[in-house]
């Protein structure tokens, strides 16, 4: 779907540096890495599960979330509270987010998103609501529209973004989608703000391109190119290559290459995939910027699986931003290894970052236990003719 989750082309992999920089690093890499390391979760019998994770960060307030899933018939709802340590001790709830999802026909989804907050009385009040319905045809074409509403300083819930995305076949390896964002104008109406137009064409020989033009109004209201995103991806055996090359246009509008990402991801052994993604740019911290690519990023990723455990191993290469000219250095690590049982999945994470000394120091530790629900059972209808 064009506005929920388009299609997974490729997998990149950001992480944290130095402070602030790292913080932010760190915590993207930890939830890919945590991801790949339950993306091979067997599955189960069971409709529902739970799961807490526990999250400590150097220098911030560890974190607790809560995560519930349970699906019934066509509807399944998931729940997710993070909750922050308070001064006293306590946990205390921080965000708390519902997801409704209801697949009304065999080609119509519907999908509610409740955020809620938390007053200073301690009471939940809903925040923020996103509801989007997807409609599909036997042609393969989709329509999709996304409302988020906003509530205002009474409580009151108010349209304030509306998406639309229509997905054409234009062929049996072709498809269109155009996206537009409209912004709530105050008086009732809406007003273009943003729109991406994707183009994806699929060969015979594995080979799949797409590419996305996101254009933005300008003052006198006619949509202006603001950037240019072209990918291919190759499948060839055990071995893909996924390649991005984004495009901004200058002060005179013509377009110039502003980043290059290369990605290749291999089966080294019956079990491991091995990934590695390099990230060209024209703006890297510390080089004078001369128009030309520079490495700035490479994320090498080593996931193994087995029959009870997926380990997932990471670590990011960026330069000195002191001294750049003396190349990459390794600059985080992370390693993230699930366990599966019966009874449900044990996770366990761990990020170590680089200081000026050279040191790798722990600076964010997570442990996370899922427990597998049994599935819920219809309830027993009594009949309607006597015994």
């Amino acid at each position: 779907m064009a506005l929920s989750k388009r299609a997974d082309l490729a997998t990149a992999f950001p992480t944290k540096l130095l402070i602030t920089p790292m913080i932010s690093v760190i915590l993207c890499i930890g939830s890919a890495a945590r991801a790949q390391a339950q993306d091979a979760q067997p599955k189960s019998v069971d409709e529902s599960w739970t799961a807490t994770t526990q999250t400590h960060v150097d220098n911030t307030t560890p974190l607790r979330t809560t995560e519930s899933h349970a699906k019934s018939g066509n509807r399944s709802v998931d729940k997710q509270m993070v909750e922050v340590l308070g001064p006293d001790g306590r946990y205390q709830p921080g965000s708390d987010t519902e997801t409704e999802t209801i697949h009304i026909n065999a080609t119509t989804t519907r999908t509610v998103v409740r955020t809620y907050g938390w007053d200073a009385n301690g009471q939940r009040y809903l925040m923020k609501v996103t509801d989007e319905e997807a409609r599909g045809s036997a042609s393969g074409d989709v329509h999709e529209v996304r409302t988020t509403s906003s509530a205002d300083a009474n409580g009151n819930l108010q349209v304030v973004l509306r998406e639309v995305a229509d997905t054409k076949k234009t062929s049996p390896d072709a498809q269109e989608t155009k996206t537009t964002v409209y912004l709530a104008d105050g008086s009732g109406g809406f007003t273009p703000s943003v729109q991406t137009r994707e183009w994806q064409t699929r060969d015979a020989g594995d080979e799949t391109k797409v590419k996305t033009a996101t254009l933005y109004t300008g003052a006198n209201g006619n949509w202006e190119l603001g950037q240019v995103v072209e990918k291919t991806i190759k499948d060839a055996g055990n071995k893909r290559t996924v390649e991005d090359h984004v495009s901004r246009p200058d002060s005179e509008g013509a377009l110039s290459e502003f980043s290059h990402t290369v990605s290749k991801e291999t089966e080294t052994a019956p079990g491991e995939i091995s990934n590695t993604v390099e990230t060209y740019s024209t703006v890297v911290p510390g080089v004078a910027q001369d128009g030309s690519l520079h490495l700035r990023q490479r994320v090498t990723t080593v996931r193994n699986k087995t029959s009870d455990r997926n380990t997932t191993e990471q670590q990011v290469e960026q330069p000195n931003p002191g001294n750049p000219s003396d190349g990459l250095q390794v600059r985080a690590k992370t390693i993230y290894s699930v366990q599966y049982a019966a009874s449900g999945t044990q996770q366990t994470g761990t990020v170590k970052v680089r200081d000026t000394n050279g040191t790798f120091n722990v600076v964010s530790d997570e442990s996370r236990k899922t427990q597998a629900v049994p599935p819920m059972q219809p309830p027993v209808i009594p009949s309607e003719t006597p015994q």
